[in-house]
């Protein structure tokens, strides 16, 4: 009877450790024949405050969850009009209560979340102005538009130009 409470207790917990991860995304596209690639943790609102709440204002976030968001360019391009070399980039937000956010673009591409993250490192960084829409996505999604990388979370739009 001890062995079946104790497998019963390991399956609940293993259930419910794996319904709460945040399950590992891609989204991938072509924007003028540069392929674009972003590899993300998609954490959901669940009902909490994420601006100001789970996701403080004014510090750097790792942009997903678990490891760091990653965005990649086989070409190089310019985003919102700034250089950047072809590679694989370490994505992170800074979130703003008023004005617009910062997104960077990292050296850095395989750390756990923002912890290692040093400002040196940036390759590029952008000022974007969020815009907040009535409607909660609820998981984190990014896509690869016509011309440009979106990112969408609770009531938080960006739109990151890619040329």
């Amino acid at each position: 009877m001890k062995k079946l409470n104790l497998l019963t207790l390991l399956l609940a917990i293993t259930f419910i450790a794996s319904a709460q991860k945040s399950p590992r995304k891609q989204a991938e596209g072509k924007i003028n024949n540069i392929a674009v690639a972003v590899d993300y943790s998609a954490p959901s609102v669940k009902g909490r405050k994420v601006w100001g709440g789970l996701e403080s204002y004014g510090k750097v976030w790792r942009a997903g969850a678990d490891t760091n968001t990653t965005v990649s360019f086989d070409k190089d391009v310019k985003v919102g009009g700034e250089s950047l070399a072809a590679g694989k980039y370490g994505f992170f937000i800074i979130p703003n209560e008023k004005g617009n956010w910062v997104a960077i673009f990292n050296k850095r591409n395989a750390d756990w979340g923002a912890y290692s993250y040093d400002q040196k490192e940036d390759a590029v960084r952008l000022e974007i102005a969020p815009v907040f829409v009535d409607d909660v996505q609820e998981a984190l999604n990014y896509s690869v538009g016509k011309s440009s990388v979106d990112f969408a979370w609770e009531k938080a739009r960006l739109s990151i130009p890619v040329e």
